[in-house]
């Protein structure tokens, strides 16, 4: 499976009903094309997996493949209890998804046969391969994902953690295996501050929240990180994603909730993120708002 370009990860617009608006949704990955997108995963983390009911799981992957219509591959989320995850996965399979990010399961903290058989067990529920996602509680050793790259349909890790140690054990375990197709993706919030490191631990490819809201930003960064300009990846940092990541940081959740934000910010009736997120404050849109011009201003004609 091929990513060439920015990995976009949607938001889930809502109605003022707190219903998903699949129309604004459509609108909303249509909007990315010309930006480069190398990927799209809906019902993830920016789409709030989290807030979604099986039927809307449904909903989002459908319309977002529709609209992608096979232009690049669509990674949907799948996890949290078990029988939420294979749900979820065939739900994603139904709806046409090339691939599933395995999200942590349920608040339960198992030991890591636990953790590889939860994998298996959602890998086992579909025919999509599947993308294991190192995070909160569903943290991996070495000798699990070993383990998990022996199954063919597990085709990539992502590290939401930050232990580049561990992360370079991994990479370096799974070399072991043998696999040469196996994908690796940083997965930290707002990656792109934190991507250069991961570069070197042999992490090529990231998330991209920011695309969602900045795409004409989050591609120059894109642009400057695959051609090795690096005066002008550190100026987009400089100027844009590290103040962004300080008013991320100022509130819980804020990595999803910003981005609606920032959308709205631009006219998108996207909706009020879900609980047990919150919206930004009057002070921080201003805050939000001002980073965005700041980082439009750097990559304007």
């Amino acid at each position: 499976m091929n990513f060439d370009g920015v990995l976009f990860f949607p938001v889930t617009p809502s109605t003022s009903r707190d219903t998903v608006d699949l129309d604004a949704l459509k609108e909303h990955v249509a909007a990315r094309p010309p930006c480069g997108r190398g990927g799209v995963s809906p019902a993830c983390g920016t789409g709030e997996f989290h807030a979604l009911s099986i039927e809307e799981v449904r909903a989002v992957v459908g319309a977002t493949v529709e609209v992608v219509d096979g232009a690049v591959p669509v990674v949907a989320g799948a996890g949290g209890p078990l029988g939420h995850a294979l749900a979820a996965t065939r739900a994603a399979e139904e709806a046409g998804a090339d691939a599933l990010l395995v999200l942590p399961p349920y608040l339960v903290n198992g030991p890591m046969d636990g953790l590889i058989a939860y994998v298996e067990a959602v890998a086992a529920a579909s025919s999509l391969p599947v993308v294991v996602y190192h995070r909160a509680n569903a943290r991996f050793s070495a000798a699990a994902m070993k383990h998990l790259a022996a199954n063919p349909k597990v085709i990539g890790f992502k590290d939401g953690v930050g232990d580049v140690g561990l992360a370079q054990e991994i990479v370096s375990a799974v070399g072991e295996s043998g696999r040469e197709d196996f994908l690796f993706f940083n997965g930290l919030l707002t990656a792109e501050l934190t991507q250069g490191a991961y570069r070197g631990l042999g992490i090529p490819l990231y998330s991209s929240a920011a695309f969602a809201m900045a795409p004409d930003v989050a591609n120059a960064y894109y642009s400057a990180y695959t051609t090795g300009d690096e005066e002008r990846r550190s100026e987009l940092l400089r100027e844009f994603y590290g103040p962004l990541v300080r008013l991320r940081d100022q509130t819980p959740g804020f990595g999803v909730s910003l981005i609606k934000a920032g959308l709205a910010l631009d006219g998108f009736a996207y909706g009020s993120v879900r609980p047990p997120l919150t919206d930004p404050t009057e002070d921080q849109l201003v805050e939000l708002k001002r980073i965005l011009e700041a980082g439009r201003a750097l990559v304007s004609p």
